[in-house]
Formats: structure tokens, C-alpha cells, sequence
């Protein structure tokens, strides 16, 4: 009897016919890159081989058809089939597991690499003898000796990048991660919430799975077991836990959105009490508003930041499950729109979409994140457990620090430096960014200066740090040889930043200017020269629009692979025409605020017009806010070429405009003569934000205003409506935030007043610190507390130097040294939890306060005569604020982003106190 032979994947025809039509649709939409995409199909493919193919291509983003060749996913497929077969739970891993959570070559935002094969050589030989579950903690202790977390901007590294640089953002961390638990076969999933509900920013973590069960860990930050990692508290009070997936996925996880290139679950009931929230659209007649767009908000950095933006069904209806705190939820349909706020205890709310104009005056609003709850204390680990995870932490950080130890260092740079006769100091700091890329750095230093003298090192200034660690010397050298034809026909700075930066905004800095110039005859590149506008109007009449991909994948298109394809989202066509005009010799950007593309004419900036009906609508700055699941670092959100300097050019210096010499009008923030005494120092992205509503919904502007202070001079606005939002978070996370609405007229000058809520808060006594608790500095010497705190308050820290809510804390720390140096109070920072007190080099942050003392704790490890206790649930860091005679008048435990801030707010009021007291503290 004939034998069946079993389906490839397990594929039923109806999914194979479906994906047969998807491939189909992206096979036509990449016709100008048949051959380089499509051509391995001539091959000699196995079964699974094309079926693996077709199903990557069918749900394949637009920009990665762009960007990259067949050869590299056919090489992705036969090595991942192969690791599969090889593992030995490979064949336990069900096909609908294996297409969704292990096939994929994408992790993230980050570039594509052929990186898998390279990454199960390093793992296999540690994992492949292990049980799936022990295989995911070795992986972790594998990263955890590659890389560590450091705050940087919203471009992500790829996995050899990371490797490269031995640090990132939490992205990036669990990026690297998912793609090292792949690649011996085990399914893995990167999973964030958008934005936090009680603190500002954001996280990303890892979930893999092993037989039958989806377990969490905190990428690069290894536990002793699973499920288990510092942001499991935070986690409880979430609003959303999001991941996205490529395809259509057949899971029981709850589905937010089921898009027909992607799918979005929710795994927010893992972590947290949830609801569902059911938003009930109605248009003036009172019928059912079908297909409108309804945006679930939550107030972070200062913002209404949308975790989610779901459509309507046929009721009316969209339904999201999210956690017990408070959203404002916004519906629009065309110009029609509504909003209301929904509270914890909602669980339906219902919009009339019948506004077309944005409220006058203000409005204030409470808002309340998702409550503290305790979780289960895990079972206590054996001390030989305990001892065999504190020497693997221990151990990891020896690896990677020994890895950073070869990076070139002064001595290197100071030789590089004389050879090229460039200045030593900027040579060091360039190759001190580059770090695991310096050599790369150096050579294209070295091969370039003989000619170009400093140019070269101008171009490198010109770039964000991070570009520095995964750029290489040819693709440095297109851009130095494309843009020096033209240093002598614009100002200096117009050059540097326009011309010849080749940062536009998140893309990956590739070679290109060699191929736009080869592509445009002489006299056509002098005609879009002359008449940039023209050469707008040829890239709208040709660039095909493609948006249904993951949102945070707009603009991440390269420029050459947007020009080979011409097709892509309308951000990926804002900075190919951007790149298209530098290689031409045309100074361009995006808009630093509103990231519209601008072309450099008769001395101001000017709008670039497409002509084929999309001229008008929202530039990246809006797709960016509408985006959702980035994974940022909030204090680091470098955004175009030039980073905070492109932001100052908005509003003085050679590169900016006259107030609506395009069309623009001004926006001048005022002091408020009524603030009281303990108002915040306004701060962008922390307190306050302004944003613009277009199609219905507020698109937060990127910092308007750079370094050149808040209240100092006006910023460029395009006429509309704005609302300004400022909020005031309490120390239990709540927020009193206030919304302020107001227009902009082109050519005028608008006036507002930035204005903050009271927000006092009581200082009460909640404990003590033992004043003889011992310290041991760095030389061996025993201090006790009151010594150490001394007679102004103090700032007294438990952490834990390599976990990220430590990091956090010691930025903040950094970035505030200024202040707490005025202020004078005492910084102890002490080493605890399970890694070795010798992990925390005080040498490795510069920027501390100069107050800031970095010890070890020599007293007994029960926190005796500590009060009140530091929550052992929340975990490190451990932060009390006291008053000069070490009473606790603020603590706070776990990650909270801004306890920096707020721990200095609290010190101030204190030395106020005291000074009002004749120097005795109540």
C-alpha cells in the first residue's frame, strides 16, 4: 500500500494556500529584484526547504525584500533546518512553534545578518547535552559573558553587533538572546511592554519554551532558574504585555490584533491581574463607527502614549485585555474623532465620534497605574546553588571584561593619531565609542586622513555613537568620497550635518552615494541641484507606497535597497529622498521635531513635495508616536544626523529657517508666575511634551527645543492644533497631569504657559538607618554610616552593578552630578544582592557626583536595624533618602526609572527644612 507522505510543517491545504497567494502578492511587489530575491528557488530545493522559503517571503517585511539578497534566506532556512534535525529536542518543537518562534531571521528592528550558523557554533557544544530548560539558562550565561546593558538610542543592534560591542539596550539584549535560543533550535520570543504604567520608559525580556511550557528571563542577566528576573514586580503592574509575530499564528495566547501580515498576541495575563476593556464607537447618528481606529493610551514621559491601536469590528467594537489602571482612549474615522478617559474599574466605555475641533482652555486628570501587589516569594536556592550561580556571574563578567581589555586603547590611538596627523583626544574618543569595531575605525582613519586630513574624523563626529560600532571602513569611505565635491558650496556646518553625515534617522549606514551618483547622468544631478523640488516630484512619481507592515519597522529601510526596489512605507521614502539629495550634493534632513523631509534652499529649509497625494500628512515623527513597542532607552532617543545639535538648528545658527519662512509659524513657552515652590524643572520627554493632532490623534513632537533651554527662545510649529501636556509624578506612581490646548498660525508667534500641578507631598518619618552599620572603602578602610552620611541628609543605595534597574539609577546619578554637587549631600552606594562586591567599578562611571562614595557593606546580610526593610519581592536597587540624623524619609526598591530625580527633589526639601528650623529637622 502506498504510504502518505506527511504534509512539510504539517501545512493543511488551506494554509498552504494561503501562503501560496501571499507569496504571490510580495513576489509581484518585488519584481525589480526577481532575480536577487527569487532566483534561489532555482535550486535544488527539498520540500520544506521551499515551503520554508515561501513562508519567510509571504510575511517577509517590504524592507527586508529591499535590503536583502535570496542567497542570505536560503542559507538561514538550510542552516536552521539543519540545527533542527541535529538538536535533540528538535523534533519535539511542534511546526506551528517552529515557523513562528524559531524559522524567523527577525528578532527586532535590527539589520539581517547570515548570523545563525555562527551562533550555534558557539552554543551548541555548552547546550546540546542539556534539557531544554537548562539549554535556556546556559544561553543566558553565554550572553550574559557577550554583553551587558547600557542606555543608547532606538537603533538596534544586530546579534554580531552586540557580539562586536559587548553592550546594549534592553532590545537589544533580548534580541540577542531570542536569536541565540533559535539557533539551537529552541523557540523564543522577544516580549516588552510598550511603556510602563507607574515609571517612565520602557522593557523588553525573553520568553523560550521547553517542552510544552513558556518560560520568562531577563535577557543577558542570568538567574539561577527560570522565571524569575527584576522586572517581574513591575511587570505585575503593566498595562500590556505585547509581542509580534510574522504570519498568521495559530497560538492560544490572547490575540490583540490579527493582521494579515502579522499577528500581535498579548501576554499580559501571564504577569498580572487583567481586564478587558471593550470601547464602544458611535458616529452622531448613533450608529456603530465600523473600521474606526481606537488607541489605547497611557500616560509615559510625559506623554499619551498608545500601547495598542486596534479597529473597530462590525459592532463598533474594539477590545483590549490591559491591566487595573487608567488610559485615555481616543477613537477616530477621517477627521471625526472622540476621547475619554476609562479608569481601572471600566470595563466598557463608549465614544461618539463627533469632534472635529480640539477642546479650549485646559484639562487636568488623575491618573493611576495598576496597584503594587506582592507576588510568591520563590523557594530559597541550596547554598551550593547559590555559590555555583554567584561564581557563573562572577565568571561572565571576567569574560567579557577581558574581552573589552583588548579593545585599542589610548596608547593605539595616540600612534594612530600622530601617523594620520589628526588630534589625539578626538581620535581616542572615536575609537573609545567604537569600541569592539575600533580597528575598523582606525583603518578607515588611517586610509583616508593621508588624502582628506581631518575630513574623515568629521564625518565619524558627525555620526551617533552607535554607528561607531557596527559601521565599516568601505561604506565610510563611499560617503567621505561622495560628499567631498562639495565642502566648498555650503557654510561648514550645513556640510558636515546635510552633506556628508550619512545618519538620516534609524536606517543602517550602508554604501550608497556611489550608487545614486551612477544612476543620475551629469546634467540630471545638476538639474535636481538647481531645482531640488524636481527631484522630489521624481521620487513621488516612482517610489510605489507599501504601510502594512510591523509598525516599528518604518523607516528602517536603507537608502539603497529603498532605491533598488522603490517600494517601501512613506519614512523609508522620507530618508531615501534625504540620502538621495546628500549624495547629490543637496543639504537635506527630516524636520528635527515633525521629521518631515527638508531640502537646504537660498539659505532656509524647505518642504519636500512629493506631488502624488501623500504631501500633507504626518512625517516620521508620527508614525514613530504611533509606532508602539520600541524598545528605547528613555533618557537616550538620538533621532537624526547631528542628534541633539540638528534639534538647536530648528531655531538659530546658519542651518535653520525664519519663523514661517516655510510656512511655519513659532511657539514660545512662559514661566508660570503661579508655580509653587516644588514645581518640576521642566524637562522634555520627562515633564512635559507638546504634540500636534492630525487624522484624529496627537502626534507628539521630537524635542523641539535641544539644549538651547526651555523658556530661552521659540521653536518652528506647523500651524494646527496643539495640545501641551505636563504631568507630575508622585512617588506611588500616580501622576497629576494637566493638558493645555492651543493653535499655531503660520508666520505668528504663539505664547503658553507651562504650567504644573501641586503635587506636595509629606516627608513623614518612615524609619531609620543604623548609624554604626560598618562600610569597607575601596582601600580596606571601615567607615561607619553616620560618618559616611554626615550632617546634610543622604542618599543611601543597596545594588546590584550589572542588573539594568542599578544602571539605570547610576545614569540618572550621573546626569544629575551638577545639582547633588550644589546641594552637597552625602552618596553612599553599596554593593549587594548575589554578584561580588569587585563587579562594582566606580572607575566605570565618571559622571557620579563628586558626593558619591562607592563601598562595600561589611555589616550582616539580614538588613539588621534597617527600617523599613527593603523589599526582598522587588529587589535591587534599594534606595533611602534620610535626614541628617539617618531617619528614613523616602525608600523605594526594584526598577522605578527617575528615583534619581526624585531622591534629590526630596533631599532638597529636606536641607530647606532644616534651614527654615534653625538646622534641626522635624
Amino acid at each position: 500500500m502506498a504510504m502518505t507522505q506527511p504534509s512539510a510543517f504539517s501545512l493543511d491545504d488551506a494554509a498552504k494556500t494561503r501562503i501560496e497567494r501571499k507569496f504571490r502578492e510580495k513576489r509581484a511587489i518585488a519584481q525589480a529584484r526577481e532575480e536577487a530575491l527569487f532566483g534561489v528557488f532555482r535550486d535544488a530545493l527539498t520540500d520544506e526547504e521551499s515551503w520554508a522559503l515561501k513562508y519567510l517571503y509571504a510575511y517577509m517585511p517590504v524592507i527586508d525584500m529591499a535590503d536583502y539578497d535570496g542567497t542570505l534566506f536560503l542559507n538561514h532556512v538550510r542552516t536552521t533546518l539543519e540545527i533542527r534535525g541535529r538538536m535533540p529536542w528538535g523534533a519535539r518543537v511542534p511546526d506551528r512553534l517552529f515557523l513562528a518562534f524559531v524559522l524567523p531571521y527577525r528578532v527586532n528592528t535590527e539589520n539581517i545578518e547570515d548570523s545563525r550558523g555562527a551562533l550555534h557554533a558557539e552554543l551548541a557544544g555548552r547546550t546540546s547535552a542539556l534539557s531544554m530548560a537548562d539549554a535556556i539558562l546556559e544561553t543566558n550565561y553565554w550572553c550574559h559573558e557577550k554583553a551587558t546593558y547600557v542606555g543608547s538610542d532606538l537603533r538596534t543592534l544586530s546579534p554580531l553587533g552586540m557580539l562586536r560591542n559587548a553592550r546594549g539596550r534592553c532590545g537589544e539584549e533580548s534580541t540577542l538572546a531570542v536569536a541565540a535560543l533559535r539557533s539551537i533550535g529552541i523557540p523564543a520570543r522577544q516580549v516588552y511592554t510598550p511603556r510602563w504604567a507607574h515609571c517612565d520608559d520602557n522593557h523588553a525580556w525573553v520568553e523560550a519554551w521547553a517542552d510544552g511550557t513558556w518560560h520568562y528571563f531577563g535577557a543577558c542577566e542570568p538567574e539561577a532558574r527560570l522565571d524569575q528576573g527584576w522586572f517581574g514586580p513591575p511587570a505585575r503592574r503593566a498595562m500590556l504585555v505585547n509581542t509580534r509575530i510574522a504570519g498568521d499564528y495559530p497560538g492560544s495566547e490572547d490575540v490583540t490584533l490579527a493582521d494579515a501580515w502579522y499577528t500581535e498576541i498579548n501576554l499580559l495575563p501571564n504577569y498580572a491581574p487583567t481586564r478587558t476593556l471593550t470601547v464602544a464607537a458611535k458616529d452622531g447618528q448613533g450608529e456603530a463607527a465600523r473600521g474606526a481606529q481606537v488607541r489605547f493610551e497611557l500616560y509615559n514621559m510625559a506623554e499619551f502614549f498608545p500601547i495598542a491601536a486596534l479597529p473597530t469590528d462590525e459592532r463598533g467594537e474594539a477590545r483590549l485585555t490591559t491591566g487595573y489602571g487608567d488610559l485615555l482612549v481616543r477613537a477616530a474615522k477621517g477627521e471625526l474623532w472622540g476621547e475619554t478617559f476609562a479608569s481601572a474599574g471600566d470595563g466598557r466605555v463608549e465614544l461618539v465620534l463627533d469632534r472635529r475641533e480640539q477642546p479650549a482652555g485646559a484639562v487636568d486628570a488623575d491618573l493611576t497605574p495598576p496597584p503594587e501587589l506582592a507576588g510568591d516569594p520563590p523557594a530559597p536556592l541550596s547554598e551550593e546553588a547559590a555559590e555555583r550561580h554567584r561564581r557563573r556571574l562572577e565568571e561572565g563578567t571576567r569574560i567579557r571584561a577581558a574581552y573589552e581589555a583588548s579593545f585599542p586603547g589610548e596608547a593605539e590611538a595616540a600612534e594612530l593619531a600622530a601617523a594620520a596627523g589628526l588630534p589625539a583626544e578626538r581620535v581616542g574618543d572615536a575609537l573609545r565609542k567604537a569600541r569592539g569595531n575600533a580597528r575598523e575605525i582606525a583603518a578607515f582613519l588611517r586610509e583616508q586622513a593621508a588624502v582628506h586630513g581631518e575630513w574623515p574624523l568629521r564625518l565619524l563626529e558627525s555620526l551617533n555613537e552607535k554607528d561607531l560600532t557596527d559601521t565599516f571602513s568601505p561604506a565610510l569611505a563611499d560617503h567621505l568620497l561622495g560628499a567631498m565635491p562639495y565642502r566648498e558650496a555650503f557654510p561648514e556646518d550645513v556640510f558636515v550635518r546635510y552633506v556628508l553625515c550619512p545618519r538620516v534617522l534609524h536606517e543602517m549606514i550602508v554604501p550608497y552615494r556611489g550608487l545614486f551618483a551612477g544612476a543620475f547622468g551629469d546634467e540630471e544631478a545638476a538639474a535636481f541641484r538647481a531645482a531640488p523640488a524636481a527631484l522630489a516630484r521624481w521620487l513621488g512619481e516612482r517610489f510605489g507606497l507599501w504601510e502594512a507592515d510591523v509598525p516599528n519597522l518604518q523607516g528602517r529601510g536603507n537608502p539603497a535597497g529603498s532605491f533598488r526596489l522603490m517600494r517601501g512605507d512613506r519614512v523609508s521614502r522620507d530618508v531615501l529622498f534625504a540620502a538621495l539629495c546628500r549624495a547629490l550634493g543637496i543639504p537635506a534632513r527630516l524636520h528635527p521635531s515633525e521629521l518631515k523631509p527638508q531640502y537646504w534652499t537660498n539659505g532656509r529649509w524647505a518642504d519636500a513635495l512629493y506631488g502624488d497625494g501623500t504631501d500633507g500628512t504626518d512625517g516620521a515623527a508620527g508614525k514613530a508616536a504611533n509606532g508602539g513597542g520600541e524598545i528605547g532607552d528613555g533618557a537616550n532617543r538620538d533621532q537624526a544626523c547631528g542628534g541633539e545639535a540638528d534639534a538647536r538648528s530648528a531655531r538659530g545658527g546658519t542651518p535653520s529657517s525664519a519663523a514661517g519662512a516655510s510656512g511655519r509659524g513659532t511657539v514660545r513657552l512662559l514661566r508660570d508666575p503661579a508655580a509653587a515652590p516644588d514645581a518640576p524643572e521642566a524637562a522634555y520627554a520627562e515633564n512635559f511634551t507638546v504634540a500636534r493632532l492630525a487624522n484624529g490623534a496627537y502626534v507628539t513632537l521630537l524635542d523641539p527645543l535641544g539644549a538651547a533651554g526651555v523658556y530661552d527662545a521659540p521653536f518652528e510649529a506647523e500651524p494646527g492644533a496643539y495640545r501641551l501636556t505636563t504631568g507630575v509624578r508622585m512617588k506611588d506612581g500616580a501622576v497629576k497631569a494637566r493638558l493645555t490646548y492651543f493653535a499655531v498660525r503660520a508666520g505668528e508667534e504663539t505664547a503658553v504657559t507651562l504650567s504644573y500641578r501641586r503635587a506636595a507631598e509629606a516627608l513623614p518619618v518612615l524609619g531609620a538607618l543604623p548609624a554604626d552599620r560598618p562600610f569597607a572603602l575601596a582601600d580596606g578602610t571601615i567607615r561607619k554610616l553616620g560618618e559616611l552620611a554626615g550632617r546634610k541628609g543622604a542618599l543611601v543605595a543597596w545594588l546590584e552593578p550589572e542588573r539594568e534597574p542599578t544602571k539605570h539609577l547610576l545614569r540618572e546619578l550621573g546626569e544629575l552630578a551638577a545639582p547633588y554637587a550644589a546641594l552637597g549631600a552625602p552618596i553612599v552606594l553599596a554593593a549587594g544582592g548575589a554578584e561580588p562586591a569587585a563587579a562594582f567599578d566606580a572607575a566605570a562611571y565618571p559622571e557620579l557626583p563628586a558626593s558619591a562614595a562607592v563601598v562595600r557593606d561589611a555589616g550582616p546580610a539580614d538588613w539588621a536595624g534597617v527600617s523599613p526593610r527593603p523589599s526582598r519581592d522587588a529587589g535591587y536597587p534599594h534606595l533611602f533618602v534620610v535626614d541628617e540624623r539617618l531617619r528614613v524619609r523616602y525608600a523605594s526598591s526594584g526598577y522605578r526609572i527617575g528615583t534619581g530625580k526624585e531622591a534629590l527633589r526630596l533631599l532638597n526639601a529636606i536641607a530647606s527644612f532644616a534651614i527654615s528650623n534653625g538646622g534641626e529637622n522635624a
